[in-house]
């Protein structure tokens, strides 16, 4: 499947050209600004085909970076009483 590169211009001013080219599976729209990749058009049977992999992903990526946070000054951690005490009053966790 073709992948087609656009900047944030080319696809404003060609939208409904991006649209209709996912939507009728002829491929994907990368678009980028200042020649970075920023986001990505899809079809919308794909994304729901992959949303709990993306959900997955995006969990993964903040906990890395909490833990880097964490890693560079560790008193930013909750303490475990803490935490666990707030599970329990939102109903997360029994007693």
């Amino acid at each position: 499947m073709a992948v087609r590169v656009l900047n944030t211009n080319e696809a404003r001013k060609h939208w409904r050209d991006v649209v209709d080219l996912t939507h009728e599976g002829k491929g994907d729209v990368v678009i980028e600004r200042y020649h970075k990749p920023l986001v990505v058009v899809i079809p919308f049977e794909d994304y729901e085909a992959i949303q709990e992999e993306l959900d997955d992903l995006r969990a993964g990526r903040l906990a890395m970076a909490e833990l880097e946070e964490w890693r560079r000054d560790p008193s930013t951690a909750t303490p475990y009483e803490e935490f666990r005490a707030e599970l329990v009053a939102e109903g997360l966790l029994s007693e």
